[in-house]
This record gives C-alpha cells, structure tokens and sequence, in this order.
C-alpha cells in the first residue's frame, strides 16, 4: 500500500452571478437540477443525465458530502473501466477540496480479485474512504458500502455486477444503511441497456427515487450550453436521441442485412451508363435523387424498368460540387426519365422547386401528374419509404443491383430506430456518407410505383446471371452475414 498526503487549501471559486470571491457553501455551484440530486434524501438513487449536464460532477458532490458528514462509511465507485471510475474518483477529491476536507490518497490492492489491479483510494481523517474499481462481478463482489455505479448501462454485465453488490448493500450487520445511487445515459431498453432502463422506467422492484435531466431542461436549468450546436456536431439521430435527449431506443434493426441485398446484385446491373441511356427513346427510367448537403454527396440512382423488373443503370455520385453544376448534370437525366423522386429536405427545396416549375409537379392528390415528386423526409414518410425498398429486395427479387462493395455497406448502414413505440430510419454518418445510395435507391423504387411484380424478366441484348447466384454474390453474402432479423 502506498500513501501521499493531500492538504487542500482553502476553497475558493466563482459563486453563481456574483462574479469571482469566496463560496461558504461550494454546493451554491450546483445548478437546480444538480442540487436536487446531491439533497436527495432517498436511499435508493437513479440519475439519467444527458451528455454535458454534470452527471459525474453531481454525483462526485454527493459523495463527497457522504463521506464528510458519515465519519467511517465507505463508498465504492464503480464505471465499466477502471479509467472511468478513477476519473470519477479525481471528481469526488475536487469536492473534498473545496470542502477544505483533508484526504490521503492511497492503493488498495486488489490481486485476490484480478492479478495485477490496484484500485485508488483515497481515505479522510474521520475514517471515511472511497474506492474506485472497474465495473465488473468479481471487483465489486465484497465490498460493503455505499454504491455508485457510474454509466451503469454500458457495464459488460450490469446484471452479474448487479448480483454481486445486492446481497452487501442489504446487510445492515455490515456497516449499517447503505446508499445505492445509480447513473448513466440511456443505452437502449434490452441488452446491457435494461436494468438501467427498468429502473428509470419504474418497472425494475425497488423503491428507486429517479431524475431525468436531458439535455435541454439542464439548460432551462441555467446550462450554459448550445444545444443545437452540441446536436449538428453529433450529426446522428440515434446518439442524439440517447445523449442528448434521454431517450431509451427500444431496439434497432438492420433494413437490408447482407444476405437479403445479396439477392438482388447480379453482374449484368451497371453502376455507370454512357450518354446513349439518356438519348435512347422508348426506355421506361425511373430516377431517385437524394440531393447533397456540406457533408453528404448527391446521389442520383437510375432504374429501367424491363418487364417486371427493376434494373439499375447508373449509380451517379456527385461530391463537392456546386449546386449549379449538379443542376447541369441532373437535367439530362431528368428530362429522360418517367418519372423522379427527389429529395426535398434542407439544401434540395431551392432546387426541387426550380425543376418541378421545368419538368412539372407529380402531386396525384392535387390532380397534378408532373414527373417530379418532391419528397420531404418526415418520420411518416419514411415509414412508406423504407419498408417498401425492403419488399423489393425480398424474394422472389424483381429489383437487380451492381455487384459493389460500397453499394452494398452503404445499403447496409441503413436502420429502423424504434423510439418510444414509434419507428423510423436512420444512419451513422461516416466519411462515405449518411447511408446516401441507400436513400436515392429507396426513392427510386418510390418512382417505380406500381412497376415492379414478382416475374424476372431477361434482357435479349444482355447476358443474365440470375440475382443471388453469382459466385462472388455468395462470398459477400458469407462475408457479411446478416446482424438481424428484419419484419416488416
């Protein structure tokens, strides 16, 4: 065991609105939502906080009070790594500080459990203790304490720790009442996420005393922080729903597991046409187009309707260009076309009003039979999007696609999201992207309407492979096998 003795100088620190001097009281520093928190006189505590609220901050103030004000308890931090809990632990040691309240810092080993880990401790002149281990079983299994389990929904196993910390903090023999305080972001309803979620849920046995803090009442609440901002950086729905809003995501599915996408690739599906696709008369082409933002490129995808099948011409990509350069590039193909769906959310409003004025409207409820339909992107929309790209690609497949890796991840990055019952679509943003091919693709399929049955058709002037049975389709079905089951 080693020792350092830490003697913390007078507390000193900005009190709220009065500018810089001396807080008799540090706990005038916690926002009303914190305070609420750290005076919670239950004993049983669950804390969602949104990302940016002060979590570990309000929690580490009332440990700190714990071990100040009840000389000889000890209190046990435990996060899914032992980075994390240390890092909590450097928290609680700030609140000491300013408290003016004295503490060793000390190494508690820890080899009878895991060979070779030593846990930080730190230990007050009353007696009081605090020890920050990893969140697992055997760390946790023997401790008698009060309990703070930090990101308890992203533990490897919150139920097996869960286990082992229940029977001590039951034991009123061994060190008297006990506190269990109990805080995380949301990580969905199942899996590692639903212990945490059955607490702040009220469905998990327990007289459990819960705060839920997203993002936007902790800035009610006098946060200094810029919501939108926080949001346009993250730049994903589902982490934002989670992080930021305190939404426990029911459960997410894959739209097009690789196995289902498989299906429909076959060689003799192009992802490139020459200028003769756009000049040729008589060719049945239906065209989605999911109109770039600042990080996304424009996508343009081109099927031809042939017999009863759906077959892709051209998978047009445009990145970092201008929108007047797109227009030019887009007119051709659109003058060609039957009919188009175009994206017409953010940046595609200014254009997909100036090509519906050129090449007319498609509003059938308005009597209007243009071939544009400009396309915004609400929840319910997407609800009679998605599903019925999934019913394409299902076999017997009437839809035919290039053999393409990046086709095929960027088919696959695509998501049904169930939030509080409701479902929707979504995908991580990555340098490729936001899932763009799979969304021109989608409304393309939309422009097909009506068009695709469940008879293959063959093409005279084409050598056929029937979808799905290429050799080099069954290795990347085999190379990426599916992550879920999808219903539609």
């Amino acid at each position: 065991m080693g020792k350092h003795v830490t003697r913390p100088a007078a507390a000193t620190a900005p009190a709220p609105g009065t500018g810089t001097g001396r807080v008799t009281n540090p706990l005038e520093l916690l926002l009303p939502y914190q305070r609420k928190v750290v005076e919670d006189p239950a004993r049983f505590i669950a804390a969602c906080f949104g990302r940016q609220t002060g979590k570990s901050f309000t929690m580490a103030a009332r440990c700190a009070v714990r071990l100040i004000t009840h000389p000889g308890i000890t209190v046990m931090i435990a996060a899914p790594s032992g980075r994390q809990s240390a890092e909590s632990l450097t928290k609680v040691k700030e609140w000491l500080r300013a408290f003016a309240a004295a503490f060793d810092d000390e190494l508690d080993s820890l080899r009878d459990v895991e060979d070779g880990y030593t846990a930080k401790c730190i230990k007050l002149s009353n007696g009081s203790r605090c020890v920050a281990v990893p969140g697992r079983p055997d760390t946790v299994r023997g401790f008698s304490g009060d309990i703070w389990l930090d990101e308890f929904a992203f533990f490897d196993d919150p139920d097996a720790t869960w286990r082992a910390i229940a029977p001590t903090i039951l034991n009123p023999l061994r060190g008297g009442s006990k506190t269990v305080m109990v805080t995380s972001t949301p990580n969905g309803r199942s899996a590692c996420g639903k212990r945490f979620w059955g607490i702040m849920s009220g469905e998990a046995k327990g007289s459990w005393s819960t705060h839920l803090v997203p993002l936007r009442k902790a800035i009610a609440d006098g946060l200094p922080v810029d919501y939108q901002e926080l949001a346009d950086l993250l730049d994903d729905p589902i982490a934002q729903a989670q992080e930021l809003d305190c939404e426990f995501i029911d459960g997410t599915q894959t739209l097009l597991p690789y196995d289902i996408i498989a299906l429909a690739e076959t060689p003799a599906a192009t992802e490139t046409a020459g200028s003769d696709l756009w000049q040729s008369a008589g060719r049945d082409l239906r065209l989605g187009i999911d109109f770039g933002r600042s990080n996304d490129p424009t996508v343009c995808w081109t099927l031809e309707r042939v017999g009863d099948v759906l077959w892709t011409r051209e998978v047009l990509v445009l990145r970092d260009m201008a929108a007047p350069e797109q227009e030019a590039i887009l007119r051709s193909r659109i003058r060609a076309a039957s009919r188009v769906c175009f994206d017409y959310t953010g940046p595609g409003i200014g254009l997909g009003d100036y090509l519906a004025r050129e090449f007319g409207a498609y509003r059938p409820e308005q009597h209007e039979f243009g071939k544009l339909e400009l396309c915004t992107f609400t929840a319910k929309f997407k609800r009679e999007l998605f599903p019925r790209l999934r019913r394409a690609f299902e076999a017997p497949t009437a839809l035919r696609i290039p053999i393409s890796e990046a086709i095929r991840d960027d088919l696959h990055a695509m998501e049904q999201l169930v939030r509080n019952g409701e479902y929707t679509y979504a995908a991580p943003r990555t340098a490729e992207g936001h899932s763009d091919r799979c969304t021109a693709l989608a409304l393309a399929v939309r422009a097909a309407a009506g068009a695709v049955t469940t008879t293959p058709a063959r093409l005279p002037h084409e050598r056929q492979e029937p979808a799905g049975r290429h050799p080099r389709i069954l290795r990347g079905a085999r190379r990426h096998p599916s992550r879920s089951t999808f219903n539609i």
